[in-house]
């Protein structure tokens, strides 16, 4: 895997250190963690903001509702999930 350097605080480096330690892991993994966590965080708080522009769209709110009730049929049908 190729790797790259990137400059971080010195009190930053020092907390991760610690995370590290105390998770019995590298800091390497700890950084990869963070990181994806907070690629996780703003794509649900970027889902959280596309569902309120939607239910403040009366139009657009009300054919979600009605596709979700589309749906809704689906869950009858017999076959197992």
């Amino acid at each position: 895997m190729a790797t790259t350097t990137i400059r971080i605080s010195k009190t930053t480096q020092e907390l991760l250190h610690v995370l590290a330690s105390q998770d019995n892991t590298s800091m390497q993994t700890i950084v990869e963690q963070a990181i994806e966590h907070y690629r996780r965080q703003r794509f649900l708080e970027g889902l959280s903001a596309d569902f309120t522009n939607l239910r403040e769209n009366n139009k657009g709110w009300h054919a979600e509702l009605q596709e979700r009730q589309q749906w809704d049929i689906t869950l009858g049908d017999g076959e197992e999930a």
